[in-house]
């Protein structure tokens, strides 16, 4: 059983989620001892289709034509897609009939929370899916207290830092963390993630801002280097308005990085607040609970591990296992 993972554009969107999420999988399926190629030329069973593109098209209506199985991920969806780059809005409407093509024209589903999966099936989608998180490397994502000091040395930090990773989205929150920064003077504000030029004026005004001195955008970094942010971090604040699960966020949960995110239905039956986060409604929530984990109100070190527990269930190993299972109930129908 060969597998054939695609992704289109994978230069462009290597820095996004999208692009993660073929990486994870690459890295789970030889985790799980499964054959896999990323050339549609290549011989293969099952297509396994990470976009809504063009080209992933024309592979899902050639893989149907040669009788293979095909799986399509449900990485988009129209309400993650909308206020994200420039006239998003105005192309959500036409990506909303894109997927709902794809996803109707495929054997089964995988989505990365349930949160995403009763999102597909409220567009009118009966294909068979599966939840299966995008899944985080836990031994690469781990609490490194030599790693936290390169990072400090590396931007000169010497106050509280409040971390946030992703692409400068204002579905991302982006706005609200520069809010918090300009009230916040006495923490570091670090947004780290690949600069675009596809994003509104008022974003690019932000990310090009130089007034307020404890807010740093340096770009997109290394992998290495965002493994030390997570040590270095103090918090790790996710204000994003809409996700369907945030790779970003089982990477800080992994790394044991207390965790503030947005109260949002994407996590409302795996992460818990108090337990193993912190859950914000409004910005004067987020600065609540930005004292709580600083000043220690709450159990600072059980909230840690308990994070760690959360990664852990989702952890390459777990993903590659269940990623394998799928293939295998597919390939037995087309044998």
């Amino acid at each position: 059983m060969k597998i054939l993972l695609f992704s289109e554009g994978k230069n462009m969107f290597q820095r996004s989620g999208v692009g993660k999420a073929l990486q994870l999988q690459q890295e789970a399926l030889k985790l799980a001892g499964v054959d896999y190629t990323l050339n549609p030329e290549d011989n293969y069973d099952i297509v396994h289709i990470n976009t809504i593109g063009f080209t992933s098209e024309k592979i899902l209506k050639e893989a149907k034509k040669k009788g293979k199985k095909i799986i399509v991920h449900t990485h988009t969806t129209y309400e993650d897609f909308r206020n994200s780059f420039i006239f998003s809005n105005q192309l959500a409407f036409f990506i909303k009939k894109r997927l709902i093509k794809m996803y109707s024209n495929a054997d089964f589903l995988i989505s990365p929370t349930k949160y995403t999966q009763n999102l597909v099936r409220s567009y009118g989608i009966k294909t068979k899916s599966a939840v299966v998180s995008n899944g985080v490397d836990t031994n690469k994502f781990k609490y490194n207290a030599k790693s936290a000091i390169k990072f400090k040395e590396k931007y000169k930090l010497n106050k509280p830092l409040i971390l946030s990773v992703g692409l400068p989205f204002e579905r991302k929150g982006i706005l609200d963390f520069y809010k918090l920064a300009k009230k916040l003077p006495q923490f570091q504000f670090i947004w780290l993630g690949a600069k675009m030029k596809i994003v509104p004026k008022k974003i690019r005004k932000i990310l090009n801002e130089k007034s307020i001195k404890n807010l740093l955008f340096p770009g997109y970094i290394p992998t290495e280097d965002l493994i030390n942010a997570y040590s270095a971090a103090d918090i790790f604040l996710f204000p994003s308005y809409e996700e369907n699960e945030g790779i970003v966020v089982l990477e800080a949960l992994s790394s044991q990085t207390p965790l503030i995110i947005r109260d949002i239905p994407v996590y409302k039956d795996w992460l818990t607040n108090e337990v193993n986060c912190l859950k914000s409604s409004s910005l004067e929530d987020f600065e609540k609970n930005i004292f709580k984990i600083i000043n220690k109100e709450i159990d600072v070190e059980k909230l840690k591990e308990n994070e760690r527990i959360v990664a852990l269930e989702r952890d390459l190993k777990v993903i590659g296992e269940k990623l394998k299972n799928i293939y295998g109930d597919l390939y037995a129908e087309k044998v």
